[in-house]
């Protein structure tokens, strides 16, 4: 298959702005535990690791069994939300569904989701938005070890029999661009998401907008890094 090429997305922060949910499920869930609620900025560090990666890192003080709470907290409190939230649960980042829509009607182009996010949460997300057809490959927390774990991507090539050189990993983390590293994989850092400029500079390419993230996917799957 060495015609195909592989583009593979995180969600939170780069496919969908999911960030008031996020902010939102972890007040719920520390405030369940009268515990100090962290601040934004450490939320935001946060994202793109597992939950079970994440909550020791926002608790340090608590014993595992209080992060195990946090953890069941923080996913009935998300789910609340997003079945109140309907259509409106974690809205695309605008230009992402007109990109993503032009990638699947490639033949040469497969697209994988890899993503911190449960598999109910992430299937919910992508029917909310109807993107579920368009990927051949999801990588979900519940299969894997956290970010910046290989494992996901690694099994997105498996399942895809897309060599790494016409792969690209597509994040807003650290946690996605040292996954994308420790796989082979050329990656992308998108600047409209949650961590901070400084932290992509691993990345092979850092963009502004899709219309930059697309001729960064080309160039980069393309062997063309001019």
């Amino acid at each position: 298959m060495a015609d195909l090429r592989l583009v593979i997305f995180d969600v939170d922060g780069t496919l969908s702005d999911s960030l008031g949910e996020i902010v939102g499920a972890m007040e719920a869930a520390f405030g369940a535990e009268h515990m100090t609620v962290p601040d934004r900025d450490r939320i935001m560090g946060i994202i793109g690791l597992s939950l079970e990666e994440a909550m020791p890192q926002l608790a340090q003080e608590a014993p595992a069994s209080t992060h195990a709470r946090l953890v069941a907290g923080y996913k009935a409190a998300y789910q609340k939300q997003r079945l109140a939230a309907g259509p409106d649960h974690s809205p695309l980042f605008p230009g992402m569904r007109d990109l993503v829509e032009r990638l699947a009607a490639e033949p040469e182009t497969l697209l994988a989701v890899a993503t911190g996010k449960s598999r109910r949460g992430l299937e919910a997300l992508l029917d909310t938005h109807g993107l579920r057809p368009f990927f051949q490959s999801i990588q979900v927390a519940d299969d894997h070890p956290s970010k910046p774990h290989p494992s996901m991507v690694m099994t997105a090539l498996a399942e895809t029999g897309v060599d790494a050189s016409r792969a690209v990993m597509i994040g807003d983390t650290s946690y996605d661009l040292e996954m994308a590293r420790a796989a082979g994989v050329p990656s992308i850092g998108v600047a409209w998401g949650y961590h901070p400029a400084h932290q992509l500079a691993q990345a092979d390419v850092v963009v502004d907008t899709p219309a930059d993230l697309a001729r960064a996917i080309d160039a980069l799957t393309t062997g063309d890094k001019t």
